[in-house]
């Protein structure tokens, strides 16, 4: 019986090395790994590409440890790994409250820090955490290694920096000495698709990040520097409302994500206080 993915073909290399000779050979080669987005996608017409590249046997991209101070963490480190990490718990614990809002505990076993920030969704959950740490990604290609600014990473909705020949092979965080604090807002306790996500950090240098309000995922510059310059939370709740542009869709309204956006950040502030 011939089925919808009866057409696809599959390419698994043996090493990191060998998948980025595919893609210089093949840059049409779509990446894979958990699959969590690619399958909902071919499902929904909205894959075209008909060979794959399977990233999910490189257990080389699964460590996640300490590197010139900062975090490093592998692509391929699942939702679960980084939740029972007991590096991202010390370091950088809102990441680790992210993973845990993804999906169920399947999608967490097999979705991929690195498939999260690949398929682009301005929803993903753990965008706004990455934003807020300064995260830097890891691309590599056969020619080069580089990285890039995870703020400066998304070019517009489902698009990044990344080439044709590059894979996402990591991120790397630096210390976060500051109160940190993520939440997400959906249409249900669990399993639902952001709303509204919200990360947070406090201290001298406050970061606020958002998610769903815009085609990707937004440092809220201007609220930031409201909070650094000593305005209070319900000035800089206030300032965030004007700032973010978000639009009317299938999941909520534009109106409803500015209030729970406002909302949000006074909690933070409450949060802070207590």
């Amino acid at each position: 019986m011939r089925t919808a993915a009866s057409a696809l073909e599959l390419v698994r290399p043996r090493s990191v090395d060998e998948a980025l000779r595919w893609l210089a050979d093949e840059p049409s080669l779509l990446p894979i790994a958990g699959c969590t987005d690619v399958f909902v996608g071919l499902n929904a017409g909205t894959v075209p590409a008909r060979r794959f590249l399977d990233l999910w046997p490189l257990e080389e991209l699964r460590e996640i440890g300490i590197r010139n101070g900062a975090i490093a963490i592998g692509a391929l480190a699942t939702h679960s790994m980084i939740q029972a990490s007991p590096a991202v718990m010390h370091r950088v614990p809102i990441l680790a409250a992210a993973c845990r809002e993804i999906g169920g505990i399947q999608i967490q076993n097999r979705g991929t820090l690195g498939g999260n920030v690949a398929n682009g969704s301005p929803a993903g959950d753990t965008l706004p955490v990455l934003a807020v740490a300064d995260a830097v990604v890891v691309l590599r290609s056969a020619r080069r290694e580089r990285r890039v600014p995870f703020t400066a990473f998304f070019t517009g909705y489902r698009k990044t920096m990344r080439a044709a020949d590059e894979l996402i092979v990591g991120f790397e965080l630096p210390p976060v000495d500051a109160t940190q604090w993520f939440r997400k807002v959906g249409t249900r306790a669990a399993q639902a698709i952001s709303k509204v996500v919200m990360a947070a950090v406090g201290g001298e240098r406050p970061r606020v990040a958002v998610g769903s309000v815009a085609p990707t995922v937004v440092r809220c510059t201007r609220t930031e520097a409201a909070l650094a310059g000593g305005a209070s939370f319900e000035e800089a709740a206030r300032i965030l409302e004007e700032e973010i542009q978000p639009i009317d869709d299938i999941r909520s309204t534009s109106a409803y994500r500015r209030r729970v956006c406002g909302n949000l950040l006074r909690r933070f502030g409450a949060d802070v206080a207590r």
